[in-house]
């Protein structure tokens, strides 16, 4: 299996553990992933209405641009770089996106 579709495989799995995970809001929230594996984009998002306010927020969003894992977003607990090094996802191929690109080359992971 070429690179890039083993690294679509090991975030979509990763995403969909964490979907299934029990939410701790309120059950008008729900989570939604979306999984585009032609651009490479990949969000679990919570949306819907808490009260009178819509909610529409990214829990995690990561892309695979040039053959690295890119961690946009990380709005949880979890250690993403952890469970995809643990995955197969080499360390080299990982990106703090979130991240200043100056602050990156500090951070252990790839720089882009």
């Amino acid at each position: 299996m070429d690179k890039i579709k083993n690294y679509q495989n090991i975030i979509t799995t990763l995403l969909e553990e964490h979907a299934a995970i029990p939410p701790s809001y309120p059950t008008a929230l729900r989570d939604e992933l979306i999984i585009d594996t032609q651009r490479n984009h990949f969000q679990l998002i919570t949306v819907g209405w808490e009260g009178s306010q819509f909610v529409h927020e990214a829990i995690f969003h990561l892309d695979i641009i040039d053959g690295k894992v890119w961690i946009q977003q990380n709005n949880s607990e979890a250690k993403l770089t952890d469970e995809l090094i643990e995955r197969g996802v080499e360390k080299s191929d990982i990106v703090l996106g979130f991240q200043h690109p100056e602050s990156r080359v500090h951070s252990g992971f790839a720089v882009a």
